[in-house]
């Protein structure tokens, strides 16, 4: 080696050395938790005011933050909490966990000013919504229960089928394209009495978030939305109750200390009682629900948590001793939560879902029984590599078991036999990776990718059908018809009968253009392998889920989204607008006449389709003042279309696109909240929308005595536009009371103006005239309510 270049090593080596030394960082990381409860906060702030840097904690409250050596000021801060202002000299890796104060609780940190929601103009995180419980319960609701899905159709791109709708539609996807976990457990139907009320008890609720687009890579099963809802921890501290008491329903919670300071108990339950009082009508009819939430906490040592969390939900409708319904879910996660280092977190959960349906009718003495149970495995990691740079990755694996029906009789005279359609069985195990970077002061990404594979496995035998087409075209009177077998193949146990593997890229992307305005822009793929058989506008109870095979493609759609972000007059306002454009291939498709029910060979009457969904959102919020509250406008437009398979083939609708049953052209939505001093408050939401499409006859034939209706093409007409006001004022008659028993009383009013909004039409022949005429069928006009809510 000449002396040159052992010259230039030297010098090298010597920079890199420097440079290394200069650089050397130690990482200040902790939780950050409510000073009253011990309960950990997601998403709180931790900002370095001196390199004016900033992390928020995870979803267990973890945080961590690396820098040089030296002394720095740190200001924590979260949503309705005080923020506090901390000094820390950093000369060695720090563990420092922080308490925040309500407003409700005694001062004893230095309060420097109480934090603001506003638009997050750093963070590539965009199509991203959040609500508070605080902001969930001054909203006014139907029949004195406060309703989280309810709350998410005031937000832009949020809407459903109309009062009474089951599930919730995002930028123009179906219900069952939407991904609800709760404590990280999939829920499959979220409504209690077909839409009525959500099964989501606000009072055992800790976070909400609802992601529209830009969906991490940790997410995957479905194409539209991903809703993820986390329960409280329960209060470590100290034993307390609430609850509330209301004209149809009650509710009631209770959480405490199991070791103080380490362990703690949630317990929260639900119930109706609306069909007592037919019961003392005489009226032999019944519909009510209860459900119960659970949590278990224990700290084992600084660096291990365990969390035991639950759910069970039922409703229960009967007519008479006719008919009787019963479905609802079942759900349990075991998490471990573990750190490594104060650079890797760690969450392991194992989860069991059950969605159950019950059906019994008794003038035919049978039951029937369906639903599908899921098992999942998952292991998470996220790695604070340093400031700018931060990675997340695991893995899951579900193992899904669906019951399509199994029908028993119930009586001696029953002429049913007992029968078990055939169950399916599939496995879904998926590996991502995901990154946060941040490239320069202005320029921030996220980007990742989620590889999944797809399972259909026996035990099950499969139709076979001639050209492998389940369906048939009638090219004379051009229509669809089901394909009779040419035999059939049985599978094994546990051998697989169809299998899929997709790559799902992911990338968030914004561009800050000062510290109060920023441009965002996201594209995400999404995969999904589980379908809802339902050829309906709103998911019922009834609706059976159904994997991917042989005659199934898996639903794979392509998202991109552009937004403007910006935070005016001290943060006072804030605006959000994006605009989107989603691509669905695979959406099922049901030929004329499809029979849905207890169909075992649902492969011929459905065909592959594809959708489309476009349109611009905007959010305003006024943040302070007594008046608070936001506007959101929706402009969006929703579509599908089933082309022919081959050139002879017309297609569903003709191959045409047609609007959805879920399309809806406007959507306003208006809520405020005003403060007028300590004891009373108020609240309103306005909502207008356009119609919901529907198809209506554009005329008849008679045929013997029978005037059947002739139809246009598919949802080419629309339902009368949709809108309504509703108030609530809230009276604390001791507001200056923080210990022992605190009470309220919450006055609503749903549907002010009585609107008797239509949530269908129906036409018939009037039987004194002869015309033809259309009959509007609403479900609520003008809804007040009462309740009584308290803790202790």
């Amino acid at each position: 080696m000449t002396l040159l270049k052992q010259r230039y090593l030297t010098v090298l080596f010597m920079l890199i050395f420097s440079v290394a030394f200069a650089q050397e960082k130690f990482t200040l990381s902790g939780t950050i938790s409510d000073v009253g409860s011990n309960e950990t906060l997601i998403g709180a702030s931790v900002y370095i005011v001196e390199v004016q840097k900033a992390v928020s904690t995870n979803e267990y409250g973890f945080y961590s933050i690396s820098l040089p050596e030296g002394t720095y000021t740190i200001q924590i801060s979260y949503v309705s909490f005080s923020t506090i202002q901390k000094t820390v000299i950093l000369n060695q890796n720090i563990r420092e966990n922080y308490q925040l104060t309500t407003d409700t609780q005694e001062l004893n940190e230095v309060v420097i000013t109480e934090n603001k929601k506003r638009a997050n103009i750093r963070k590539p995180q965009m199509s991203v919504n959040t609500l508070s419980v605080e902001e969930i319960k001054k909203m006014p609701v139907v029949l004195g229960e406060v309703d989280v899905l309810k709350s998410l159709l005031q937000l832009p791109g949020v809407t459903n089928a109309g009062e009474g709708a089951s599930g919730f539609n995002v930028r123009g996807g179906g219900a069952d394209q939407n991904l609800i976990l709760l404590d990280e457990a999939t829920i499959f139907n979220s409504s209690h009495l077909f839409g009525f009320f959500s099964v989501f008890n606000s009072d055992a609720i800790k976070d909400i978030k609802l992601y529209k687009g830009g969906i991490p890579a940790r997410f995957g099963g479905r194409t539209s939305s991903v809703l993820e809802i986390y329960q409280k921890e329960g209060n470590s501290k100290e034993f307390h109750m609430n609850g509330g008491i209301g004209l149809i329903s009650s509710r009631v919670m209770a959480e405490g200390p199991i070791s103080k300071d380490r362990g703690s108990f949630l317990i929260a339950g639900r119930a109706s009682y609306a069909h007592l009082f037919l019961k003392l009508a005489n009226q032999d009819n019944s519909a009510y629900f209860y459900d119960l939430n659970t949590k278990l906490s224990y700290k084992l040592n600084e660096n291990n948590n365990l969390y035991l969390s639950g759910y069970f939900g039922r409703d229960l409708f009967e007519i008479d001793d006719l008919f009787s319904n019963t479905y609802g879910n079942t759900v349990v996660n075991l998490r471990w939560n573990h750190l490594f280092s104060d650079r890797l977190f760690s969450n392991f959960s194992t989860i069991y879902s059950d969605y159950y349906y019950g059906l019994e009718l008794g003038i035919l003495d049978f039951k029937w029984d369906s639903g599908i149970k899921n098992y999942n495995f998952k292991y998470d990691l996220k790695h604070y590599i340093s400031n700018n740079f931060k990675l997340k990755y695991g893995v899951n694996a579900i193992y899904y078991d669906f019951n399509p029906g199994k029908i028993t009789p119930t009586g001696s005279q029953s002429s049913i036999n007992e029968r078990q359609l055939e169950k399916k069985y599939a496995f879904e195990p998926a590996i991502y990776l995901e990154a946060e970077h941040r490239l320069s002061d202005k320029i921030t990404m996220s980007y990742g990718v989620r590889y999944s594979m797809f399972y259909r496995l026996g035990a099950q035998t499969i139709n076979l059908y001639e050209n492998n087409q389940a369906v048939n075209y009638d090219s004379d009177l051009k229509i669809y018809e089901k394909a009779d077998p040419i035999g059939n193949k049985r599978y094994s146990s546990g051998q697989t009968i169809a299998d899929f593997n997709n790559l799902e890229p992911r990338a968030t992307f914004a561009y800050e253009l000062n510290n109060n305005q920023s441009i965002k822009a996201s594209y995400n793929r999404m995969v999904q392998y589980l379908n809802l058989v339902s050829n309906t506008s709103s998911p019922t109870p009834l609706d059976i889920w159904t994997p991917s095979g042989l005659y199934i493609d898996p639903q794979i759609l392509d998202q991109v989204a552009l937004g403007y972000f910006r935070n005016f007059s001290d943060d006072k306002y804030s605006l959000e607008v994006e605009t989107f454009y989603k691509k669905t291939k695979n959406r099922l498709d049901y030929i004329d006449g499809a029979d849905l029910i207890a169909n075992e060979a649902i492969e011929q009457v459905i065909l592959n389709g594809e959708a489309r969904a476009y349109g611009l959102e905007l959010l305003l919020r006024k943040n302070e003042g007594k008046l608070t509250g936001f506007i959101a406008y929706t402009l969006s437009r929703s579509e599908q279309r089933t082309p022919g398979r081959t050139a002879e083939e017309v297609g569903i609708n003709n191959g045409d696109w047609y609007r959805t049953g879920f399309d809806k052209l406007h959507d306003l939505s208006v809520t405020a909240s005003y403060e007028l001093d300590k004891k009373w408050s108020f609240g309103t939401t306005f909502s207008l929308q356009s119609g919901r499409a529907t198809t209506y006859p554009k005329g008849q034939y008679t045929y013997g005595d029978v005037n059947i209706p002739i139809y246009g093409n598919r949802n080419g007409d629309a339902l009368p536009a949709y809108h309504h006001l509703d108030i609530s004022a809230t009276y604390t008659p001791k507001p200056e009371k923080k210990k022992g028993w605190q009470g309220e009383w919450v006055f609503s009013i749903y549907n002010l103006y009585n609107r008797q909004n239509a949530a269908s039409m129906t036409f018939r022949q009037n039987e004194n005239t002869g015309i033809n005429e259309s009959v509007k069928t609403s479900i609520f006009g003008v809804v007040p309510s009462i309740t009584y809510n308290f803790k202790f």
